[in-house]
């Protein structure tokens, strides 16, 4: 948790910032008024375009072809950045002569995959292409570079993702990500490099910017681009675009969910907007976003934002379907490194959302693959930092493709390969875990006190805005806390809490949990990271903490992560001799464990996180009981079948099953097997 200087806080709110914004610029780093401003500047003026490698030579080319009135195919992608970008560069070249001979193609996911593919080359070669431009996508095209220059099409690449060592051979490659790039900002989405390109080729930059702010900041948001440089110039001009939009179909979707009556926040955009948009590549049905954005009918665009809003409501329903799926697959007591699954009947436009939910509550990258008549197309999310695009170029040899980025990626593998690379992805996580690089805490800017948290304060924190990657919304830390209200809200769904301390009453909503979840109860002492908000109701507006992760009070929180760590190499085989004589129960913790399950469990069940029962069995004991030996003494009692054990989303299900009968402890595998460890054998 990063700590700042009071008195540089002090000067910033001097130079006009409020308290609590001073705190969390202070606390970032920028500790003048000076240096805050230009961190914050969303008006820095744009880098030129022509500085960004073969940018030239894909703006003459298209030039020449408008000039020809050749046929143009702006060939994207099937994610919002994709569909902004196709979006952009079909609408700027319509409007620079090209209405007659310029089309847009985006291929569809379930029938033809990820980017450039054979199948779609040749089937613009019939319709008499002649110059193919990617948006977003062909940075790792080389074969289907080779077979455009067969058939006699020109192949210009727009991209941003990573490159490999060999680039396609075609007329240019755009990407900020090339080794050899000469462009100083390489934090550009794929709709930034479309709208680079369609500047360079018109020349004045900023009235380009005004034409097209609204779908830069769109893409940028959601493909989770860092929000500094450009990046939050475009944003920034984009949400004051959005406010009053011009596009129909944009407004048309607005008003379907309703966010068309608020003030438009990049929030909106990740949250709202963009899961729609999405929704219609997920679920094998682009052409309906793409046309929406390129729509001039407002009836059109009204039954097409509709359609995207049914669409985005059965995607929930897969996710949720796969999800359950995912996890009764996964093995009820090993902790893997990393997660991958298969399965024939999973939604292949769906995975990558499950990937993602699933490497947040398991702690570890996920890797989900559809297989489909010998061959598995997968979605991959990342967790704590491990870089996937570069695992996957690791283990290349056993894919047949694959491209992406660090925190999500995608790739192509045969079915009879899936097994090894379980094992060698594994491999390379618990490398990664153990080199010490994996980023799995909180990044809290800073602790306040309740007196901060008035409602002008937090209302000033919109002066961060536009907030998202490289500049999040604020985190908070505050500790002490008594829990005097608690009640799960909206169907059971979230957690509402009433928290004290001193003399202040603070309001509180922790989403997509439960108490049991949490491991809170009435009465506890915690401690909250979090964001204020303001909520209205009623016409009151007050402030409200948007919770991120709560927790009991806990005295030896270092203790507790290396216990986890230490349990994690248990699993796993990795224990050093003494590793294992430091997790050997002793007789007393087995025996005040048993006391406090019998005492404390509701008709036989008890669930709870292993930490937060060490903690409960220690005071109920009145003895020092660590987390990772209270775990191995319930997998012990699991083992002699004194008890039923189960774990999902880091929460033990314990279910008591003695007859009354006694055991052996010395009998378990689990105490000769550390036994027998610890002696080195």
């Amino acid at each position: 948790m990063a700590s700042y200087d009071q008195n540089a806080a002090a000067g910033l709110q001097a130079g006009g910032f409020s308290p609590l914004t001073a705190a969390v610029l202070c606390s970032r780093g920028f500790t003048t008024p000076e240096a805050a401003r230009e961190f914050l500047n969303a008006g820095i003026p744009l880098i030129d375009p022509l500085m960004m490698r073969d940018m030239d030579k894909v703006a003459d080319r298209v030039r020449l072809a408008l000039h020809r009135h050749e046929r143009i195919v702006v060939f994207g992608d099937y994610d919002v950045d994709g569909i902004t970008a196709t979006t952009l560069l079909t609408d700027f070249l319509r409007w620079q002569g090209g209405s007659d001979c310029c089309t847009p193609y985006i291929p569809g996911r379930l029938e033809e995959g990820y980017g450039l593919n054979e199948l779609a080359i040749r089937t613009l070669h019939e319709r008499g292409t002649d110059l193919i431009i990617t948006v977003d996508c062909g940075i790792t095209a080389l074969e289907e570079a080779q077979l455009c220059r067969e058939l006699g099409i020109d192949l210009c690449i727009t991209d941003h993702h990573e490159c490999k060592d060999i680039l396609p051979d075609c007329i240019a490659v755009v990407d900020p990500h090339r080794k050899d790039h000469t462009y100083p900002h390489q934090e550009l989405s794929g709709v930034g490099v479309a709208f680079k390109l369609a500047a360079a080729i018109h020349g004045d930059q900023q009235a380009m910017l005004e034409r097209y702010s609204d779908l830069l900041c769109l893409g940028t948001i959601a493909d989770v681009m860092s929000l500094l440089g450009e990046n939050r110039t475009f944003v920034a001009k984009g949400l004051e675009a959005l406010q009053s939009p011009r596009r129909i179909g944009l407004k048309a979707l607005m008003k379907e969910c309703g966010c068309d009556r608020q003030p438009i926040t990049a929030g909106t955009v990740g949250y709202t907007l963009a899961p729609r948009i999405n929704a219609a590549g997920r679920m094998g049905q682009v052409d309906l976003a793409l046309e929406l954005f390129l729509t001039t009918d407002p009836h059109r665009a009204s039954t097409l934002a509709q359609q995207l809003c049914q669409l985005n409501r059965q995607r929930q329903s897969v996710e949720s379907a796969i999800y359950q799926d995912a996890v009764s697959m996964l093995p009820a007591k090993e902790k893997p490194y990393a997660i991958v699954l298969s399965n024939e009947d999973w939604h292949q436009g769906v995975v990558g959302i499950v990937a993602s939910r699933l490497a947040e509550e398991y702690r570890c990258p996920t890797f989900l693959i559809c297989p489909d008549n010998g061959h598995g197309k997968a979605s991959s999310r990342s967790y704590g930092g491990f870089n996937l695009f570069s695992a996957l170029e690791t283990l290349s040899p056993l894919l047949e493709s694959y491209g992406g980025h660090e925190l999500a990626a995608g790739f192509t593998i045969r079915c009879d390969q899936i097994d090894r690379f379980r094992e060698e992805v594994n491999v390379l996580a618990r490398e990664f875990l153990e080199s010490g690089e994996c980023r799995t805490a909180l990044e809290i800017d800073c602790a306040v006190s309740p007196d901060l948290l008035t409602l002008d304060n937090v209302c000033a924190l919109d002066e961060l805005e536009p907030c998202g990657t490289g500049c999040p919304r604020p985190l908070f830390f505050m500790d002490n806390l008594k829990v005097e209200q608690l009640s799960e809200v909206g169907g059971g769904k979230h957690l509402r809490l009433r928290l004290m301390r001193g003399n202040h009453a603070l309001s509180a909503i922790f989403f997509s949990t439960t108490a049991l979840r949490a491991s809170v109860a009435l009465g506890d002492t915690v401690e909250i990271a979090f964001t204020p908000q303001i909520n209205e109701f009623r016409g009151t507006r007050s402030v409200q903490l948007n919770l991120v992760d709560i927790r009991p009070h806990c005295e030896h929180r270092d203790i507790c992560a290396a216990d986890e760590g230490l349990y994690r190499r248990y699993l796993n085989g990795h224990l050093q001799p003494q590793e294992a004589a430091d997790l050997l129960p002793a007789r007393s913790e087995f025996v005040s464990l048993w006391r406090y399950l019998m005492s404390h469990s509701q008709e036989g069940m008890l669930s709870d996180t292993y930490t937060c029962l060490s903690r409960k069995v220690s005071r109920y004991a009145g003895i020092d009981c660590r987390p990772a030996r209270i775990r191995i003494c319930l997998d012990v009692f699991d083992e002699l079948g004194l008890l039923q054990l189960e774990e999902h989303q880091r929460l033990l299900h314990i279910t008591l099953t003695s007859d009354g009968r006694k055991v052996d402890l010395d009998q378990s595998g689990i105490i000769q097997q550390l036994k027998s460890r610890k002696a080195g054998e």
